[in-house]
């Protein structure tokens, strides 16, 4: 393949990702993640993970796409935006808002399908397979690669113009592409997220203790939270947004675009009363196809009890 054709290949598939509603794309070529490997090694051997022990499993293919894809050649990284255009009643109970909409697995994987199909039909026969936070990648590891922002603090994927609110997903394919490079850091002498985080989760810069997050103990974990967190929670419910809320890139954050991520009106208007007095049926009518399901209705009532 010349690269004049990688050139146009490549121009080709961001621009069908922009016609799709992601934020952006990048690429890079796929290979073993060689920085990537002692961070995660050392991470597991801290038990940063919990009870999440699915991070122990496929070490390799963690760290190496082509071991997951067979003969793939490129990973094509995409943002898609979950930033609300309205938030929850402030005297409530909160949520992270990437769970104010439908679920974004089943949003992003017809848009990354949609995607394939395009660069089959227009470039030719080319094999891959779509990812959205549901296999062994390490998403925001080849995000940070192909240029769409940097690893900061938090541990989130930060790009300068829009913050950090927005899902990553990727196909990989077994096609040659043009690559991007990586961008620099841009976090600075800042501290924000290391200081705000409500339980000490971000153990030092750039590392999430994982088994501390409130969206560990809220989503993950499934037996009672542990006692010594009572009064730290900050009226989270449902995951936590507040390293990202308070981190100052965020401000250039923009409401998203996608009607599938707009929010159950009721959702918004849920007072802590009503949240106490949420009933299994509401639970199930309210949260059809919401990310909020993953707890389940008795998680959520353990998540509510622990908050008093």
């Amino acid at each position: 393949m010349s690269i004049n054709s990688k050139e146009i290949y490549s121009k080709f598939i961001k621009e069908e990702a922009k016609r799709l509603g992601f934020l952006s794309c990048g690429i890079s070529k796929a290979g073993f993640l060689e920085q990537e490997a002692p961070r995660l090694e050392k991470w597991l051997k801290n038990n940063r993970n919990g009870q999440m022990t699915y991070m122990e499993n496929h070490f390799d293919k963690r760290l190496d796409p082509t071991l997951l894809v067979e003969d793939s050649k490129s990973v094509v990284s995409l943002l898609l935006n979950y930033y609300p255009d309205s938030f929850q009643n402030e005297e409530s109970f909160k949520i992270s808002k990437y769970a104010y909409g439908q679920d974004y697995h089943f949003v992003i994987k017809d848009k990354l399908k949609e995607l394939l199909h395009s660069i089959q039909e227009n470039i030719g026969d080319v094999s891959g397979r779509a990812f959205v936070d549901s296999a062994p990648v390490l998403d925001k590891a080849w995000a940070a690669k192909s240029g769409l922002g940097w690893i900061g603090k938090n541990s989130n994927l930060i790009t300068q113009k829009v913050g950090s609110f927005y899902f990553i997903a990727e196909l990989i394919i077994d096609l040659d592409l043009e690559y991007d490079y990586a961008v620099t850091d841009h976090c600075g002498s800042c501290t924000a997220c290391l200081d705000a985080c409500p339980t000490q989760a971000i153990v030092a810069p750039y590392v999430v203790d994982g088994s501390k997050c409130i969206s560990y103990y809220t989503i993950e974990l499934k037996e009672n939270i542990p006692l010594d967190m009572q009064g730290k929670f900050d009226e989270w419910m449902f995951g936590c947004d507040t390293c990202q809320d308070v981190c100052p890139w965020n401000r250039f954050s923009k409401p998203h675009a996608e009607p599938l991520f707009s929010p159950n009106s009721e959702l918004l208007s849920f007072s802590k009363k009503d949240w106490d007095e949420i009933t299994e049926e509401t639970f199930k009518v309210v949260f059809k196809n919401s990310p909020i399901k993953r707890t389940k209705f008795e998680g959520l009532k353990r998540n509510i009890a622990f908050l008093k």
